[in-house]
């Protein structure tokens, strides 16, 4: 299978799952570079419709509806699955597991010519931690539907946004001393991102027509403990780690989640994983692909430059699945909307008076009651949600699909119009709305807050909170409108 040049009628359609994802989202820029043709198949289309190029094809489409499967595969030559569950409530493997049978199959009766899966890299004969034990068994399954796979197994990704170099980012920057588990020590072979990105562009084109398996990775065997230590040298910090054999992973796990943006349940995944050693065993990826991957300290050195210059292209938090698919039980009976509505009007033009709204979160913070904020995120974290330290992709433009903090941007239209819909753990589903519209020579700000609540724990959870959501409404749609009208977001 060869890449065209741009436009031919010979270039190949090729299908991106997980493009709202970290290594998703940044492999359709490389695919759209190359001269494929490109479909995006996504849950939600409006949520990477903004971030792909106009030439790209986002359709929807669910791997858990086999008729959406058939529409999204018609055509396609090849397919890269860059999906999991790991974030998601609820048996992750089985969703997984049926997940990848699905795709598979539907692939299969697409005459689909070869899948590429990003799955994880494990060494030896320990037993496997749930999340890598997932990761084999999807190349697995992918390969019983009788097409073509290409399984690229990688170790530790390094890259701005990455979930492994936002977890080194924190604890290194915040903790002069450092207590370190045993999972710390575990070796591994990290590999950077544009690495990554190039054996995945590679593997579309990779001579024969069977099934293979590729070990990748970077130029260094390194600890957790090494990354860090690397980072640390980088950034100029000096940090005391101190060895321990205790710290389970459910303990560690609530600790990253007190100093880092990885949350218990994605955390405890993680810890789980690292007891398992990582690096390539068998090299036959620098034989068959023509990259040449670097080692740790310019993986670091790439990825301190990128979040310095700006902000990560792509976030680890940004995936669907990182959230989990719903704050609410499953099953469980939803009552009716109960709605918080708030207009204040501010004597600047619509444009002013939405800036403090498309900057709310993240470093800025809400505006009012800020330990009133943290205090909900840290409970948020105590029952195994996201917390507050997911901050937000870019410091003043969101965009459909991006994290911000316990939120995800569910709606977005520039200079009118932002909708945030709730990923702590709540019993029922939240919505918090911003609109703005023009009014003669000044606007009117809209602050809608929307709660469904499950039963009557959802009833009292409302009521009970009323008198401090009120405040709190209040104090950030008043605060919202001083930042307008003094001309600062």
């Amino acid at each position: 299978m060869t890449v065209q040049e741009p436009g031919t009628p010979t270039a190949p359609t090729v299908l991106v799952t997980g493009g709202t994802g970290y290594i998703g989202g940044r492999l359709v820029s490389v695919l759209e570079a190359s001269g494929v043709r490109l479909r995006c198949l996504a849950r939600r289309p409006e949520a990477l419709e903004s971030r792909v190029s106009p030439t790209t094809e986002v359709v929807a489409g669910d791997l858990f509806d086999p008729p959406s499967l058939d529409r999204a595969l018609a055509g396609i030559d090849a397919a890269y699955y860059l999906v999991h569950s790991m974030g998601t409530h609820g048996d992750y493997l089985e969703k997984d597991r049926t997940a990848a049978r699905n795709f598979g199959q539907a692939a299969k009766r697409a005459g689909v010519r070869r899948i590429v899966y990003l799955g994880g890299l494990a060494t030896g004969d320990e037993t496997l931690s749930k999340h890598l034990e997932s990761r084999i068994e999807t190349g697995e399954v992918l390969r019983a539907s009788g097409v073509p796979v290409v399984e690229l197994r990688a170790s530790v990704v390094i890259g701005s946004g990455s979930l492994s170099f936002e977890l080194i980012r924190a604890l290194v920057e915040r903790l002069p001393v450092m207590i370190c588990p045993r999972w710390v020590s575990t070796l591994a072979q990290p590999i950077g991102i544009d690495d990554v990105l190039a054996y995945l562009a590679g593997a579309l084109t990779l001579p024969g027509q069977e099934s293979r398996t590729c070990e990748i990775g970077g130029a260094d065997q390194a600890s957790y403990g090494d990354l860090m230590r690397e980072y640390a040298r980088q950034r100029g910090l000096k940090r005391l780690m101190i060895s321990v054999p205790l710290l389970t992973p459910r303990l560690s796990s609530l600790w990253l989640g007190l100093v880092t943006p990885v949350y218990a349940r994605v955390g405890r995944e993680l810890i789980a994983g690292l007891k398992n050693k990582s690096v390539v065993t068998v090299p036959g990826a620098l034989s068959a692909f023509p990259v040449r991957p670097v080692g740790l300290g310019e993986a670091i050195g790439r990825a301190i430059r990128h979040e310095d210059h700006a902000f990560a292209l792509t976030r680890w938090s940004d995936a669907r699945s990182s959230g989990g698919e719903s704050p609410s039980p499953a099953g469980a009976p939803l009552g009716s909307k109960l709605v918080d509505a708030r207009t204040m009007r501010v004597t600047v033009e619509p444009d002013r008076a939405f800036a403090p709204i498309a900057s709310i979160g993240g470093e800025r913070g809400w505006y009012f009651g800020t330990w009133l904020w943290r205090i909900r995120g840290a409970a948020d974290l105590l029952m195994g949600g996201v917390g507050m330290r997911r901050g937000r992709r870019d410091p003043t433009a969101p965009a459909v699909g991006d994290t911000l903090d316990f939120w995800r941007v569910e709606a977005y239209e520039p200079g009118r119009r932002l909708r945030l819909a709730a990923e702590m753990k709540l019993p029922g589903r939240a919505w918090l709305e911003f609109e703005v519209v023009p009014d003669g020579a000044g606007a009117l700000v809209h602050q809608t807050a929307v709660f469904e609540p499950v039963g009557l724990s959802g009833l009292l959870y409302w009521y009970v909170l009323l008198p401090v959501h009120r405040v709190m409404f209040q104090g950030m749609l008043r605060e919202i409108a001083r930042r307008a009208q003094g001309g600062r977001p």
